[in-house]
């Protein structure tokens, strides 16, 4: 049986605004109705990252290391994978939500290289010391991290990765829910961005969308309705600026539907297709057959 709504839509408040977990936990127990029931409730909606796992650390077919790299005076630390397959291939960075770098990221960046890229995995919240372990904690941070140092952090990422030996120059971005955010405002700030994959995150300053060099592919969640309300102005801005582009609004999905540890949001049809559309999207984009 589906959750009640009001408890979704309560935990997308409690992730994003953000409600602190004390007044989060006192509002679930008020809508649940008992801490059996709201116990439950969470158990459906935070994240179980050992059940989600979709490819191996140890995977036989890619090579994975822990990057720890100053680029242009810019600190980068992060999870690079690459295939073991020789090749020149498109590079893509994979930008995590507001938790930080965890283990569902990073089984994100696997798959992405499992399709032909090199893919970095990069803690944006390296500048505050890294991601912590506690999830709220790293929530937390975020506030504190500039849109400047976000840029920063995320053209050095491009100027490494699009100077590995095995880069074929072409440069990709995929990023999730605050990631998704990151990814609009690099591809205003980062003319080397070739294609930007945007999953339910918000616009840039649609005033600076003339600036974008990349073309974008935008994936929203149609019961996500602050940001699909975002979605008319932003899209008028896009084809004002003539930039190429594809928004989606998958029906009947919550915010987070790529997101398999957190079974009450996720969505195996959409995520399935979302994620098709997205490879072929970066494939095209990067050159990576």
């Amino acid at each position: 049986m589906a959750l009640d709504r009001r408890i979704v839509e309560l935990y997308d408040e409690y992730t994003h605004k953000p409600l602190d977990r004390r007044v989060f936990m006192n509002r679930l127990l008020a809508v649940a109705g008992s801490a059996a029931a709201a116990e439950a409730a969470l158990a459906l909606l935070e994240p179980n990252y050992a059940h989600a796992q979709q490819i191996a650390p140890d995977d036989a077919r890619i090579a994975a290391t822990r990057l720890d790299a100053t680029v242009d005076g810019v600190a980068l630390k992060g999870y690079l994978v690459t295939p073991k397959a020789e090749a020149r291939r498109g590079g893509v960075l994979v930008i995590h939500e507001n938790r930080g770098l965890n283990p569902h990221i990073e089984d994100i960046t696997r798959r992405v290289v499992l399709e032909g890229f090199t893919a970095l995995g990069l803690d944006f919240l390296t500048p505050l010391g890294g991601t912590p372990t506690d999830a709220d904690a790293a929530r937390a941070l975020f506030p504190q991290l500039s849109p400047e140092n976000v840029v920063a952090q995320g053209r050095a990422a491009f100027k490494y990765l699009a100077a590995r030996p095995d880069a074929n120059g072409k440069l990709g971005a995929v990023g999730f829910c605050w990631g998704g955010g990151a990814v609009n405002d690099l591809a205003v700030s980062a003319p080397e961005l070739n294609a930007g994959v945007i999953f339910y995150g918000r616009p840039p300053d649609l005033a600076k969308v003339p600036q974008i060099k990349a073309r974008l592919l935008i994936q929203q969640a149609s019961r996500d309705t602050r940001l699909v309300g975002m979605l008319p102005d932003h899209e008028k801005a896009l084809k004002a600026a003539g930039i190429r582009y594809e928004a989606i609004v998958y029906p009947d999905v919550d915010h987070a539907f790529m997101n398999d540890t957190s079974a009450e949001r996720y969505n195996a049809a959409a995520a399935k297709q979302a994620w098709a559309r997205s490879i072929a999207f970066l494939k095209a984009e990067t050159g990576t057959a």
